[in-house]
Parts: C-alpha cells; structure tokens; sequence
C-alpha cells in the first residue's frame, strides 16, 4: 500500500464465497486515509473463505481471503530420492502462514455470535486476548455506524478497565483525587429545520489531518504579487498547436510547477521534513499538486522526481494525474512520497489564500487568480500605466524549521523564474 499507510478498511467485496477469480481479477475495494482502489488476485482458483467483513479495519500485511487454487491432477509421485527438500526458511515461511491462517479462523468465529451487534474480528480478538466476556464487550459503547463498536472503542474501554479492579479491592478507601475533566464541547442546538448530513469517510480523515497539521507546525505566510503577462501571452499563442501536436491541453499549472521545482533547488531547505529533534533532508523534488474530487473533497497526487521533467514532460503528468483524481482511479503509490505541495485556490476566483501545510512537509505554496489589472509599467522612457496579468502567490511554512528568510525568498525566486519566462520559448 505504499510508504505510511499501515491499515485499510474493507468497503466492498466484489466476488463471493464460492465464485471463480481470475488472476488480477480484483476481489474486493479498499480504502485509505488517502485513496480507494481495488484488489487484485494474484492467482486463479475459487474463493473459499472471507476472514474479514465490510467495513473491517484490516492492517498491511493481514491475511483478508482465502483462494483455492487447482492442482495438477493424475500427477505421478515423484520418488523420495528426486524430491527437492525444502529449505528451512521456507518452511518456516510456511509454518508461519498457517499460522496466521489458523488465527484469522479462530477470531472469525469467536464467541460472539449470539449478539444483535456486529463485532468486526479486530474487536473480537482485541476482546478475547484482554479476557472481555461476551456480557462485558455487549455494554461496550460503540461510536462507529450503526453503533458499532471500534477499534478506538474497544482499546478505551480496555485502558479505563485497567483502574476498576484496584478501585473494587479498597471500597472503604476514600477515592484519590481525580484529574481536572476535560471541558465539554459546546453542544451544537439543532431545530427541526435543520438537516443533519454524516461526513464521508475522507471528509473525517481530511479533517483530521488538517487538524493535526496545524497542531504540529507553526503556520506563517508569505505572500508575493507576481506578474504573468509573458506567461499568458505565451500560453494564448501555443496552446492549439500543443494541443494538436501532443493531444493534451496546456494550462497553466505544469509552468507554475517547473518554477517551483527550479526555486526548491535553489533552495533545498524547503524540501525537508522533520522527525522529533532530526531534520530529514530529501534526495528528490517531488511535487504534490492538490486536485478536486467530484464530491468536493480534496486529494493531493505527487509528481515524481519534477525537477527533471520539460515542460511537455510535466504537462503530461499534471493532466495524467488531474484526470484519474477526478475519474477516482489514483493508485495508492501515486499520493505517496510528496516532498512539497501546490494548491491552485485561483481556481474557484481566490486571489490568495492560506493554506494548511500537508504532513509530514514543511512548506505548501497557493496559487491565486490570474487578473487583468492597471499596473506601473517601468521603462527607459520613464513609468507609464498599462494592462497587465498578474496573480498571488502565497507560501505557508513551519517557522519551527523555516524562518521567515528562507520561506520569503523561496516565494520570491518562484516569481522571478514566472516574471522572467522568456515568451519566445520553444516547446
């Protein structure tokens, strides 16, 4: 599933027990806290058994199914003396398999069957390796769909578990004094004509992340006012002839994001990560590039390695990228790995804006509208009032690492690449 993606939740199973499957046939849909997509058999055979349900929570690495594949019949024995003995790592290998096997077995049929409540086999095997009855985990309070009891759920209850027994030896004993409780939510008053809608499952993971971004950097902007007339010029000249020569459409991000990645090496402290009291400095430039989704939600697809694409090479990319995000058909390697990201809020018409930084960066740069506006034109003749496009540029940075210096002039050195574009360029 890629770098820091460590579970997934079963959405839909796609072929039943029983069913034939085909190698890379895909069986079941998955999702992440950063994409869905599909997966596949890596076999032919027949599916046998389901050991988890839809919407489990199922960790990398877990055994989800089992496919019976067919075996060579009326093959004759081969003699003892011929057979090739298997080396001790693969059997343990296999030993191991079985193993985990077996174990997926006796969690998917613990005894919980007889509850009116939907238990997923993580719960079930939380419950049982804790020593939870069947009456207790039944009081559990769930907070999942339909009351279902969570993974969060079932730790809690197990951590707050852990005080009752010294509570219950020493009942003449005065209590101990009890931490500060934590303030209440302000409760939020609804009316009858109000309708109450349940966020998506992205739409939770997305804020959850924005919430942990700015909980974990100190935010400050910089904002820069850039003029784009050569680049609009230049774009109007040549974009039917792009079009028509390569069967892709020129915008203007994929020169936007050739400035960026000329700026970040120039400036190589922008592409940094931070790990506790570590700097981790990284070797390539890749560039996330934030796309809307049909529903409104965001997602942030990375370019790879930008910084050695030409322009055609990084048109292509964008547009790539731009249409599976809308067609959600993003595998989970293409959100991976980004060191830097853009935003386009111009868009939906915001001139500027601030924008969250995307974990584990340190840096995210907006781009604002391109406007038509009455401008100071300097020349050799003295300063005359003309027409020009021009646009924001705002650069939101982790002032833990990045001082207001180093976030200024990296903005600064991406205008003067976008104000320098030579509008003679060659494609």
């Amino acid at each position: 599933m890629g770098e820091s993606v460590a579970e997934a939740t079963i959405t839909n199973w796609l072929k039943e027990v029983g069913e034939t499957i085909e190698a890379d046939e895909a069986v079941l849909e998955i999702a992440t806290d950063k994409v869905d997509s599909e997966v596949p058999s890596e076999v032919d055979g027949v599916l046998v058994e389901k050991l988890f349900n839809e919407d489990d929570v199922v960790q990398v690495g877990q055994t989800i199914a089992i496919i019976e594949t067919e075996g060579e019949e009326g093959a004759e024995a081969t003699p003892v003396a011929e057979q090739e003995v298997p080396s001790e790592e693969i059997q343990e290998a296999v030993a191991e398999a079985e193993k985990r096997v077996e174990e997926a077995k006796e969690i998917s049929v613990a005894d919980f069957s007889g509850s009116d409540r939907f238990y997923s086999p993580l719960v079930k095997n939380i419950a049982k390796e804790e020593g939870i009855s069947f009456e207790e985990l039944e009081q559990v309070k769930g907070t999942g769909k339909d009351g279902r009891v969570t993974k969060n759920d079932i730790l809690e209850y197990v951590e707050n578990r852990s005080a009752q027994p010294a509570q219950a030896a020493a009942p003449q004993q005065k209590a101990a004094p009890q931490a500060a409780p934590q303030p209440a939510k302000t409760p939020v008053s609804v009316n009858g004509e109000d309708e109450i809608i349940e966020m998506s499952r992205m739409g939770k993971m997305i804020a959850h992340h924005m919430v942990e971004s700015v909980q974990t950097s100190a935010h400050v902007q910089s904002f820069i006012e850039v003029d784009v007339t050569n680049i609009w010029n230049w774009r109007k000249k040549n974009k039917d002839a792009f079009e028509k020569r390569e069967g892709e459409k020129l915008t203007f991000t994929p020169i936007f994001m050739e400035a960026v990645a000329k700026a970040i090496k120039d400036f190589p402290l922008i592409n940094i990560s931070v790990d506790g009291d570590k700097i981790i400095k990284r070797k390539n430039i890749n560039l996330g590039m934030a796309a809307a989704l049909p529903d409104g939600n965001l997602i942030v697809p990375v370019i790879k390695n930008a910084d050695q694409l030409n322009l055609v090479g990084m048109a292509k990319k964008v547009n790539d990228l731009a249409n599976r995000a809308r067609q959600n058909k993003l595998k989970p390697d293409d959100i991976q790995g980004g060191t830097y990201t853009v935003t386009n809020v111009g868009t939906f018409g915001s001139i500027m804006g601030t924008p969250i930084i995307n974990q584990p960066q340190v840096g995210i740069l907006a781009l604002g509208a391109i406007r038509k506006v009455p401008a100071v034109i300097e020349t050799p003749e003295g300063d005359f009032i003309g027409i020009r496009y021009k646009m924001f540029l705002s650069h939101s940075y982790d002032h833990r690492v990045v001082n207001g210096a180093l976030g200024g002039q990296f903005v600064q050195r991406v205008a003067q690449y976008l104000e320098k574009f030579d509008k003679n360029r060659d494609l």
